[in-house]
């Protein structure tokens, strides 16, 4: 073969490659349908009907009433389709869009009209390029919005763009030479200043580039105006593309459907929008659809905060002048490790508790994403960037996309490979409102404890007599693969790091020093270790005394009153004996065996040279789980250490068992509920609210936020959640960044955290330079001491709290804190180097006071 018929041969494979890899399968609840592409391209829009008014309320002359109940009254401007909520009791209204937005004199062009939208829809096109539309812009504007009434609200449909020009017929570059003489100079200066709006002049090439984020909306329309009036034609389309190289496939109408349906249900709105509503042409899927993005937002003249759940949770406070920093946004229960894996470590903290909030004077009102979490991303961010608001709101992925890189002879390509499916479930969103009695962090979080009591999301309270003793934490690492050789040849050996006679002796020092209600995790225990085989079989490993050592020991903590929980990974694999990642592993959108590559502490990135773990499929988890549970019969061990079930939730991108997100989140909690009627106590890492109602403790649960540059408070939200239904603690203390013992202790005290260390007995030497070197300081001679001192503080600080809720947390000063309990009591917490005096209570430097009468 020749080189022109190679290079041939390369263009027609990298072609077929680029129609191939935009294909969707066609469902027809969520895709235009065959009938109706060929008939008009584009889902036809409900007829809708007109609406009535039910009622009127002289503070929203331009709305109608829809519907009301004892607690809250639905309006709607049927030009505009924004909405508003008023709250009866404290008189709050609560608007989709803000109410003096054409004030504005930040915002202009598409920010300007964002403003007036309730939702937006990102989308690419078949090279993989990202653009967006919104409901004002592209639907409410072109008057293609209809309404139909339901028993307690209204739906509102909405349809997106038309048959007109798009960027598409705008040049991707042009030269510098044509810019100007064929475009520029045949302008007036309005003309003109459209197209310098949207082109950059490129220097070095004497081209200009087309600045996609600019062509948008308004701007996109005088753009396309200026070509017209010009005398731009599609041959000159043509010409310029075929100068620059460019390849733009011509695609058929760019037009959206979206449903958005609010009903009232008691004192909360429910926002919908259904998978079913959601239609898109083949050759534009939907990335992410965001919901009412300026529900509520606070103007520069108002005074409040934003609610975010990173880690324990933050607050972004309204107008804090942090122009300079990117907004805040976030998975909800962090990123899904078939899509989005970190090449760099990182120490952000993921969002376990799908919620979100706003807080004003007057009232509040709290996010809850009840149905589609998986899928969605909480956004924040503060006015003076685009416009004078600060606003918090989900979006939701619908289509997700990956890069597949192609060689073909001489030629490299890079073109996108989308998700073959759509998100199958329902995007709902309830916002729940109090009045100024509640408005604040801690009456949100009683808001969000008492829904999860109401609806299953936490674990039944169990009463207690007395003051019991707090949980004393710890993972033993019981041992660890390692490379030997015999003879030249290397073959992978268990090494015991801590035996089970050797963790008896252990436990049994730590009771004589005072420490009780102590609870064992003991990891890496079989299978080959911390990185253990996939746990459908079970052999605990023989150098630590195999199955009878484990007997004794589960017999030795059971009458010492320890609890004991075997710990297991079953969401990531970490050897390939008895796994088969082509099949058991979940697929990324490239169709390649999801793979974790452990990270190198020196460079902090992915180690590639290293062996990778796997990312178990959904689609076996059920099977795992039922012969993982019968293996572990025979041990009769009343606890389970759960690794990674309730830390982490992963897809699998297999187009022929295909589950996305959503659906992976009710496998999850199928083998959670499986787990539980097994095992009596689960003890899990992590805490995403899936999970909550199957566990009796956390560990490595959040005690902090990320510290993005953008917030301005950390909070304990989570805590004010879970506190009385769930025992939790952070990170282990011994590998934590804390250096100052006594602010570790505080923080225990001040978020009702129990203390938790990780050790094994062997020296630490022995894990220098192997997969094991994070486990550097883990030896327990030099922590037991500590441990105690620490344990037996914290236990005297939060005895009085232990099973009982966390109903408010303050701040009072600078580095002085107060948390205060259902039964009455409190502590107040000075982290501060020198003694304060707050509520009538002198606090020490670095301590803490206790009190409150017991209710």
């Amino acid at each position: 073969m020749n080189a022109v018929a190679k290079k041939i041969t390369g263009i027609l494979l990298i072609s077929s490659l680029l129609i191939s890899g935009c294909q969707f399968s066609s469902t027809p609840t969520t895709q235009v349908s065959a009938t109706a592409m060929e008939q008009t391209g584009v889902p036809s829009l409900p007829p809708g009907e007109k609406l009535t008014a039910s009622f009127r309320d002289e503070r929203l002359p331009d709305m109608i009433g829809v519907a009301r109940n004892e607690a809250l009254q639905l309006f709607i401007h049927e030009d505009t389709a924004e909405i508003a909520v008023l709250h009866r009791d404290s008189g709050q209204i609560w608007r989709s869009n803000p109410e003096n937005r054409a004030q504005d004199g930040i915002a202009a062009g598409i920010n300007k009209d964002l403003l007036s939208s309730q939702t937006k829809l990102s989308f690419f096109n078949s090279l993989g390029q990202s653009s967006t539309v919104n409901s004002y812009t592209d639907s409410v504007g072109h008057r293609q919005v209809s309404y139909e009434p339901l028993p307690n609200g209204v739906r509102v449909n909405y349809q997106f763009g038309n048959n007109e020009s798009s960027i598409e017929d705008l040049p991707v570059k042009i030269s510098k030479e044509r810019f100007e003489q064929k475009l520029l100079a045949q302008l007036d200066k309005t003309g003109q200043r459209a197209l310098k709006i949207g082109y950059a002049e490129d220097k070095d090439e004497g081209v200009y580039v087309r600045i996609d984020k600019a062509m948008q909306g308004l701007q996109l329309s005088r753009a396309l105006k200026a070509l017209e009036t010009a005398g731009y034609t599609s041959e000159d389309l043509e010409l310029d593309h075929a100068e620059h190289g460019i390849e733009q496939e011509r695609s058929g109408p760019r037009l959206f459907m979206l449903t958005m349906e609010y009903e009232l249900e008691g004192e909360d709105l429910l926002v919908r929008v259904p998978a079913s509503g959601i239609h898109f042409p083949e050759q534009y899927p939907v990335n992410s659809i965001s919901v009412l993005d300026y529900f509520g937002a606070g103007s520069t003249s108002d005074q409040g905060s934003m609610l975010v759940p990173d880690g324990s949770g933050a607050l972004i406070h309204f107008n804090n002048g942090k122009l300079q920093y990117p907004g805040y946004q976030q998975d909800i229960y962090g990123p899904d490790l078939t899509m989005k894996l970190r090449e760099v470590n990182s120490s952000e903290a993921k969002a376990r508790l799908p919620v979100f909030g706003l807080i004003r004077e007057g009232g509040a009102f709290l996010g809850i994403i009840e149905e589609g979490a998986a899928a969605a991303v909480v956004n924040a961010d503060v006015s003076g960037k685009l416009n004078s608001y600060n606003n918090v709101y989900p979006s939701f992925y619908v289509v997700n996309k990956s890069d597949v890189t192609l060689q073909a002879s001489d030629m490299v390509r890079t073109l996108p490979k989308f998700q073959k499916k759509p998100t199958s479930s329902d995007f709902v969103v309830r916002y729940a409102f109090v009045g100024a009695d509640k408005a604040s962090y801690s009456g949100l979080a009683g808001l969000y404890r008492n829904y999860l009591v109401s609806t299953g999301g936490l674990p039944e309270m169990q009463a207690s007599e007395g003051e019991p003793d707090i949980p004393f934490y710890l993972k033993l690492v019981g041992g660890m693969t390692t490379k030997k050789h015999m003879l030249g040849i290397p073959y992978d050996s268990t090494q015991a790091l801590t035996t089970f006679e050797e963790a008896q002796q252990i436990l049994t020092m730590l009771k004589e020093k005072q420490v009780s209600n102590i609870q064992v995790r003991y990891a890496g225990w079989f299978n080959g270790g911390l990185k253990h085989k996939l746990p459908d079989s079970i052999k605990v490993d023989g150098v630590l005394g195999g199955k009878k050592g484990m007997r004794e020991f589960s017999d030795y903590a059971r009458e010492a009153g320890i609890g004991f929980y075997p710990d297991v990974a079953v969401l990531n694999v970490h050897s390939k004996s008895g796994f088969r990642p082509t099949k058991e592993a979940s697929r990324t959108l490239t169709q390649e065996p999801a793979a974790l590559y452990p990270m190198d502490p020196a460079r902090q990135r992915r180690d590639r040279d290293r062996l990778p773990s796997y990312v178990l499929s959904p689609n076996v988890l059920d099977h795992v789980t039922e012969e993982m549970l019968e293996e572990l019969k025979p041990f009769q061990t009343d606890g389970l250490s759960l690794r990674d079930l309730a830390e982490q939730l992963n897809s699998d991108m297999n187009p022929k068992k295909l589950l996305d997100r959503t659906e992976a989140v009710q496998h999850v909690t199928r083998t959670l509920e499986r787990i539980k009627q097994q095992a009596t106590s689960v003890v899990a890492e992590g805490g995403n609210a899936y999970a909550l109602p199957y566990v009796t403790s956390l560990t490595d649960a959040p005690m902090s936020s990320s510290q993005f540059k953008l917030e301005d408070e950390e909070i304990p939200f989570f805590q004010l959640v879970i506190h009385g239904s769930i025992s939790y603690t952070g990170s282990p203390y011994n590998l934590t960044t804390y250096t100052n013992a006594r602010q570790y202790v505080l923080k225990l005290i001040e978020y009702g955290a129990s203390p938790y260390f990780t050790w094994f007995n062997a020296p630490n030497h022995v894990v220098k330079e192997t997969d094991y070197d994070n486990l550097y300081a883990a030896n327990y001679e030099q922590w037991i001491d500590l441990a105690a001192e620490m344990y037996n503080e914290v236990n005297e600080a939060n005895q009085s709290f232990a099973g009982q809720p966390m109903i408010s947390h303050d701040q009072l000063a600078e580095g002085v804190f107060r948390t205060t309990y259902a039964n009455g009591r409190f502590v107040l917490v000075n982290y501060n180097d020198t003694s304060v005096h707050v509520e009538n209570h002198t606090v020490e430097a670095q301590s803490y006071v206790t009190g409150g009468e017991q209710l």
